[in-house]
């Protein structure tokens, strides 16, 4: 636990983000726990004849908790407030007159403004994410007693203080399946609470007690956090597109419309897809033809050129299975429209199913 902590939050904050972002769109809020491990801060009492020492705490047996309300943009940007709790062991108060025989607890709560990114890496089931967040943190030295064993000096104090603090997270989340807007989410922080606490207390050395004040340095923090969010507005998934319903009549005459849908980023055919290619290709032999239509669409959630490049594949993909089904390849005609003409209207950056598709026109 012991390195440099501008080191680390700047290695954190320096991580790639050159994937998509997840759009978390409106309110939500959040909740976790966990382990709290801190760096042992300097100390220097201040009082004539005491050099500056350490302030040792259990690193191992400390937690923390916190509760945050935010808003994402929709972007993979979100903002939140947040309030944390946490709570360590006072172990020893190293580099004074009394280095051992000490006990009593450090505790640290406070708010901090956070500004995170999300980032779609491809995957359903993760989303990891990054930020930075400042506030301002409260130390409490809670019934902190220190003697010299044997010897006459003792310091004790239970004061609380308060400063600035910022920090740097790395963590990610876990959509629940069949629950939308509700996730896991596992994160290391990084919170540097900023030097100049300076703790009123006492001081015996072997005549009357007289008052002191011990000043904390930077402290750092480690701190693993388990949890879970919500969000609010998280639309349920679609519904999975139906093959047009058959026409009514004893004999139907052949359809001229086709639609052939994708999963997301595919231009490869589907066993179903191929079904409709072949029912289209049977029933231009049926009909009067001049000319077949093969327009390929993608929905919003990429950048309008892959978009583009994407339709068109899908477009040649549809059009290499007709040929195959025995459609003369210079009736048909290829086209790309992108992200535009949508089945369903949504804004930037959805993955709507309905839009990933292929239109047969027989003319």
């Amino acid at each position: 636990m012991r390195f440099r902590g501008m080191t680390l939050a700047t290695a954190l904050l320096a991580t790639p983000v050159a994937a998509l972002a997840q759009p978390l769109t409106g309110v939500y809020v959040g909740a976790g726990a966990g382990l709290h491990a801190p760096q042992d801060p300097n100390a220097t009492p201040l009082t004539p004849g005491f050099g500056t020492g350490r302030v040792q705490l259990d690193e191992g047996f400390g937690f923390n908790s916190n509760l945050a309300v935010g808003y994402g943009l929709g972007n993979g940007f979100r903002f939140e407030i947040e309030g944390d709790f946490a709570r360590s062991d006072l172990l020893h108060i190293l580099g004074t007159p009394f280095p051992t025989a000490s006990s009593g607890t450090v505790r640290t709560w406070g708010v901090m403004a956070n500004a995170l990114f999300d980032l779609d890496v491809g995957s359903p089931w993760v989303y990891p994410y990054l930020g930075a967040g400042a506030g301002y943190q409260w130390t409490k030295l809670n019934g902190v007693t220190s003697t010299q064993p044997g010897g006459p000096f003792g310091f004790g104090t239970s004061d609380q203080q308060g400063t600035f603090a910022w920090q740097a997270i790395l963590g990610a989340s876990f959509p629940v399946p069949n629950m939308p807007g509700l996730s896991l989410t596992v994160d290391y922080r990084f919170m540097d609470i900023l030097g100049g606490e300076k703790f009123d207390g006492t001081v015996t050395t072997g005549g009357p007690t007289v008052p002191a004040v011990l000043k904390l340095h930077n402290q750092y923090n480690h701190d693993v956090v388990v949890g879970v969010r919500y969000a609010f507005n998280v639309p349920p998934p679609p519904a999975p597109p139906t093959a047009p319903a058959p026409a009514a009549a004893p004999a139907p005459a052949p359809a001229r419309s086709y639609l052939v849908f994708f999963d997301w980023d595919k231009a490869d055919l589907t066993d179903r897809a191929k079904a409709i290619v072949k029912e289209a290709a049977d029933n231009s032999t049926r009909v009067q033809v001049t000319r077949i239509e093969v327009n390929g669409y993608a929905d919003t959630s990429g950048k309008p050129q892959y978009n583009q490049a994407l339709s068109v594949r899908r477009a040649n993909a549809v059009a290499g299975e007709l040929v195959r089904d025995g459609v003369p390849r210079n009736v048909i005609n290829i086209q790309g429209f992108g992200d535009t003409h949508l089945l369903v209207a949504t804004g930037p950056g959805v993955r709507e199913p309905q839009n990933r598709r292929v239109e047969i026109i027989i003319r």
